[in-house]
């Protein structure tokens, strides 16, 4: 089984070719082709290459599905026996790849 570890949005991703990976929003103005090139680990079987911090010559290319945004987060903050209650919500944006292949 093949697979990389890539860096993106401050995060580390797991991925396989075949995969759908929800990142943090990329800006990219079409859905299409996507390359990640700060790809931290390759396997292959018991063939392991890793990165010192990347791993040169590697890519993972994917392909932008959708843009969009993930369900509501809610922050409830609290202090007892002071009446204070504050509530608000988030909905972080993301991006969709479908990933196609890796090379290394």
């Amino acid at each position: 089984m093949k697979f990389a570890v890539i860096q993106t949005g401050g995060k580390q991703y797991k991925v396989s070719p075949g995969q759908k990976v929800k990142i943090e929003k990329v800006d990219s103005e079409k859905e299409g082709p996507f390359v990640f090139d700060k790809v931290l680990l390759v396997a292959e079987g018991e063939a392991v290459k890793i990165g010192e911090p990347y791993v040169s010559g590697a890519k993972v290319e994917g392909k932008i599905v959708r843009q969009g945004r993930d369900r509501k987060k809610i922050v409830f903050k609290y202090h007892s026996k002071t009446r204070y209650r504050r509530k608000k919500g988030h909905r972080q944006h993301f991006t969709e790849v479908h990933i196609t292949g890796i090379r290394s």
